[in-house]
């Protein structure tokens, strides 16, 4: 293999594990202010704000569930 193809490969595998991470902090951030704004809507229907905040963990828990997915999917291709 030649040197300019291996270097090739690392710089790509080094863009892509930070486009990953993008991604990684940038869903999190998103998930946290649909959580925060469901909660808001549903406490302003009338709603408990304890009820909301169970309501809204499971944006958290799908969140959870679909970046263990990821990373499962991720760690099982090697």
């Amino acid at each position: 293999m030649k040197l300019t193809a291996i270097i090739s490969t690392i710089l790509n595998m080094i863009r892509l594990m930070v486009n990953l991470a993008v991604l990684w902090l940038s869903f999190g951030w998103k998930v946290r202010k649909a959580r925060k704004a469901f909660e808001k809507e549903l406490i302003k229907m009338g709603m408990a704000k304890n009820d909301a905040k169970r309501l809204s963990a499971l944006y958290s828990k799908l969140r959870d569930d679909i970046v263990n997915t990821v990373k499962s999917s991720i760690f099982a291709w090697r």
